[in-house]
């Protein structure tokens, strides 16, 4: 059985929040995120190009929000990327999820139940 992951089916965060992190992450750095994929931010901070604009889409989102999305560089994505969670990953709702999602005319995820399926 494949685990649930709207991610593929939304997008929306990727489309709505400025992608900041510590430059470390970047290619030029120690980590693995394509440094020509970023710009500066602060001295110490980068984000990913097409974030830091006032309609925000991240360089590496593919495809269309609510629809069908990837992200090109998923297994180089940065810590900001990784820790975000979808609503009830964890067992708790994402305000900042579910702001993404509205914004782009989505419903907000629904929690699971004590099985691990998603409530109706």
């Amino acid at each position: 059985m494949q685990e649930y992951n709207p991610c593929i089916t939304c997008g929306a965060c990727c489309a709505h929040f400025r992608a900041s992190f510590h430059w470390s992450e970047c290619s030029d750095g120690y980590g693995k995120v394509p440094v020509e994929l970023t710009e500066d931010l602060t001295l110490h901070r980068r984000v990913m190009k097409g974030t830091n604009s006032s309609s925000p889409r991240c360089i590496a989102l593919q495809g269309e929000i609510g629809n069908c999305v990837s992200c090109y560089i998923y297994e180089l994505r940065s810590s900001v990327c990784r820790e975000f969670l979808f609503s009830y990953q964890d067992g708790q709702p994402n305000e900042r999820c579910d702001q993404a999602r509205a914004a782009y005319g989505l419903q907000p995820i629904k929690p699971f139940d004590d099985k691990g399926h998603r409530a109706a």
